[in-house]
């Protein structure tokens, strides 16, 4: 089965701000959904995120651009009214962290990708750094 990975959105604004030290890992993962033996899976959320901190360092058509390119390797997960339930209810501290969660566990990721790992420590499935994601392959 292929991994179904759900990113994070700070590691979205590292690849798509190109961001060091952090870049090269994230774009060796999308590198692999776009060959597509892996699948990406990004919250609806993060488009507007990412959108409104990229566009305060770069030209607004130029993120928008980036944003259409990220969005053929990757799936969107839809932020439903279901969603806001659970995270309103969940033990994460942080409410954005358990929105992105539950999106992630309504698309069936089996990982959830971000640098912040201890955000998510309520999480019931494996959470990991890019890093860390990577080198978990060369160990399968």
């Amino acid at each position: 089965m292929k991994d179904k990975l759900f990113l994070d959105t700070n590691v979205i604004l590292d690849l798509l701000g190109e961001r060091d030290p952090f870049y090269e890992s994230i774009a060796k993962i999308a590198t692999l959904a776009d060959k597509g033996k892996i699948k990406m899976v990004v919250s609806a959320l993060s488009y507007s995120t990412v959108f409104y901190i990229l566009s305060k360092f770069e030209d607004k058509e130029v993120v928008k651009d980036k944003l259409r390119k990220f969005k053929v390797i990757a799936e969107t997960s839809d932020l439903t009214d279901k969603i806001v339930d659970k995270a309103l209810v969940s033990k994460f501290s942080d409410f954005e962290d358990a929105l992105q969660y539950h999106c992630g566990i309504k698309s069936e990721c089996n990982i959830i990708v971000t640098r912040n790992v201890k955000d998510y420590k309520e999480s019931a499935i494996p959470v990991m750094t890019p890093d860390e994601y990577l080198k978990s392959l060369k160990n399968k």
